[in-house]
C-alpha cells in the first residue's frame, strides 16, 4: 500500500492546528469580553457604561463615518476650505471680506455636490485666492453692426494640500456679461444682489473644483 509523503501529512496537520487555535482564540476573546461586561454591570456606574458604549458605537457605527477614528472613515472623502483670500487690488470689491465669505459658501456647495464631506479635521485642505475681479468692455461685430458688451471677469487660484503638503495648484477664469459694478452689493453673509455676478462666481468655483480633483 502506497504511503503519502510525511511532508504533506505534516502540512495538513499544521493547517488543522492553526484553524483550531484560531477558533480557540476567538472563543477565549468572546468569553473575556462577556466577563468584562459582567464586571462593568456590577462594579461600574451607569454613566461609565454609557460612555463606553458610546465610544464603541462611535468607532464602529457607520453613522459616524465622517469622524476620524471611525473604522469606516475615508480621509480622501473629506476636505476643508481653510481660507479664501481676496487679492483683488482694483475696483469696488478690492479687499472686500464679504466677497471672501460668498466665494467660500459657493466652494463648499460644489465640494459637497462632488460627494466630499466638509470637516475641519480633514487631511485635505483647500486655500483659494480671488486673484482678479473687474469689468471688461469688449467689442463685438455682427455683420455691419458694432456692439460694446461689458463682462465681469473673475480669476481664482486654488491650492490643494494633503497633510500640510501642497499637491496641486490651478488657476481658472470665468466671466458673465451685462453687469454693472456700480450697483453691486455683497452683504455680510456673502450674498450677491446681482444674479449675473453670482453665476460668474459659481462657474469659476465649479471649474476650480473640477480641475483640482480631475484625475
Amino acid at each position: 500500500m502506497q504511503q503519502k509523503p510525511a511532508t504533506a501529512i505534516s502540512l495538513r496537520e499544521r493547517l488543522a492546528q492553526g484553524v483550531l487555535l484560531l477558533f480557540g482564540a476567538l472563543i477565549i476573546t468572546g468569553l473575556a469580553i462577556q466577563l468584562y461586561f459582567v464586571y462593568c454591570q456590577f462594579f461600574k456606574s451607569y454613566d461609565e457604561n454609557l460612555q463606553m458604549a458610546n465610544e464603541i458605537s462611535w468607532k464602529i457605527d457607520g453613522t459616524f463615518k465622517n469622524s476620524p477614528g471611525n473604522i469606516w472613515y475615508n480621509a480622501d472623502d473629506h476636505i476643508w476650505v481653510q481660507s479664501v483670500t481676496n487679492k483683488v487690488v482694483i475696483g469696488k470689491l478690492a479687499g472686500n471680506r464679504n466677497l471672501e465669505f460668498g466665494v467660500k459658501n459657493v466652494l463648499e456647495e460644489y465640494l459637497q455636490e462632488k460627494g466630499l464631506n466638509l470637516s475641519p479635521d480633514a487631511e485635505n485642505k483647500l486655500k483659494v485666492e480671488i486673484v482678479y475681479l473687474d469689468v471688461l468692455t469688449t467689442k463685438k461685430n455682427v455683420s455691419v453692426f458694432h456692439k460694446n458688451e461689458q463682462e465681469v471677469v473673475i480669476r481664482l487660484k486654488g491650492i490643494l494640500y494633503k497633510e500640510g503638503i501642497k499637491v496641486k495648484e490651478v488657476i481658472v477664469e470665468e466671466s458673465s456679461s451685462e453687469i454693472s459694478m456700480s450697483t453691486l452689493i455683497v452683504d455680510e453673509g456673502g450674498k450677491f444682489n446681482q444674479t449675473s455676478l453670482s453665476n460668474a462666481l459659481k462657474k469659476g468655483c465649479d471649474k476650480l473644483i473640477t480641475k483640482l480633483f480631475e484625475k
